[in-house]
């Protein structure tokens, strides 16, 4: 993980987010079987860090862990993460880039002067 986030510091990044991996439906079994079949001798292993991050499942759609997982391997990685993204003075997530520039914005005189967007 942090040579990847190196290598977009260097690359000219201002900030960096993760997630972590998601296998939904079908792909949990591609994933799987991809694993054993490249990886045999670490697939158990793999399956089995993934699953600790997922409360024993490969994969949790709930808003809020599905993203960044849950439990010891899934806290490990983000403050992993947190520490080198402050090492490195990125930013956490989204960099805001563009602002509104709400002075452009003109109420139209009337209903019907507006185009539709059909």
């Amino acid at each position: 993980m942090e040579t990847i986030v190196e290598t977009a510091k260097d690359a000219g990044a201002a900030s960096a987010a993760y997630v972590l991996l998601r296998l939904p439906h079908e792909l949990k079994d591609l994933f799987t079987e991809w694993l054993e079949t490249h990886h045999p001798g670490k697939a158990k292993h793999v399956l089995s860090l993934l699953r600790s991050t997922r409360n024993g499942s490969l994969y949790v759609s709930e808003l809020g862990s599905r993203m960044r997982g849950t439990g010891a391997y899934a806290d490990l990685i983000s403050r992993r993460f947190k520490l080198v993204i402050a090492r490195l003075g990125l930013m956490e997530g989204r960099v805001e880039r563009f602002r509104l520039d709400y002075g452009r914005f003109r109420v139209p005189p009337k209903p019907g002067d507006q185009l539709t967007l059909l």
